[in-house]
């Protein structure tokens, strides 16, 4: 009986060992999963990082100087890319990407210039909440910020 405990014992150990880890890494392909799904307009991609309840919101201020917190509908979002004119070509360059991780919980914080069709539009910051579900890691919430005035554009 004390073998068999002992080989039990041993066997979680390695089960333990060999259970891999969410990484950085790990975390910058789920974000690098949902862009390319939203460059190339494939909702389905993007659907699969993405929880069914994702929370959106943006974050701006208006030309009159009020500062806004817009909620977005995540089924808004993926029917205006799956709706996109083929000609209209959606560019958002990620500039960097700062990951924290908590057990089943990690937030990507990523900063962002975005252009249509090569012409500048806006640029700000994302910062996607990501939880481990039963299903894998998803996208649980997106926020941005938006601004027009004051980026770098070189």
């Amino acid at each position: 009986m004390t073998k068999k405990f002992l080989f039990i014992l041993a066997c979680c150990f390695c089960l333990n060992a060999t259970a891999q880890e969410f990484t950085e890494d790990d975390a910058r392909a789920i974000i690098e999963t949902f862009f390319e799904g939203f460059h190339k307009g494939d909702t389905t991609m993007m659907k699969s990082v993405l929880l069914k309840d994702v929370d959106l919101n943006t974050a701006y201020t208006t030309p009159n100087g009020e500062k806004r917190l817009a909620r977005g509908s995540v089924d808004r979002l993926l029917e205006g890319i799956a709706n996109r004119p083929p000609e209209q070509v959606w560019k958002e360059e990620i500039l960097s990407y700062e990951v924290q991780i908590d057990g089943d919980l990690a937030n990507v914080w990523t900063p962002y210039r975005f252009y249509v069709n090569g012409q500048f539009m806006h640029c700000g910051a994302n910062s996607f909440t990501l939880v481990q579900t039963q299903d894998g890691w998803k996208i649980h919430h997106l926020i941005d910020s938006r601004r027009k005035g004051d980026c770098d554009t070189d």
